[in-house]
């Protein structure tokens, strides 16, 4: 049985704040030195999203909302 978690980011909504990747129990997330977005932040990229268990707490953690997580595709979580 295979895992369907399907993650994704605004880049262009992220306010490059870093708390998906301080939060991420899994450790999916993390912020490059080089990975802009046009208002000129520093955004995440998901680097390991096959350790994703959709617990959700990045979503939760973003001010911005600019992360949604999917399971099995269902509905985001929210």
């Amino acid at each position: 049985m295979t895992k369907q978690v399907e993650i994704k980011l605004d880049e262009n909504q992220c306010q490059g704040c870093g708390y998906c990747e301080l939060f991420c129990p899994q450790n999916c997330i993390e912020l490059t030195k080089d990975n802009f977005n046009l208002k000129g932040f520093l955004v995440p990229v998901i680097s390991n999203p096959e350790k994703c268990s959709g617990c959700g707490i990045c979503v939760w953690m973003c001010p911005a909302m600019a992360i949604t997580v999917r399971k099995n595709d269902a509905e985001p979580v929210k």
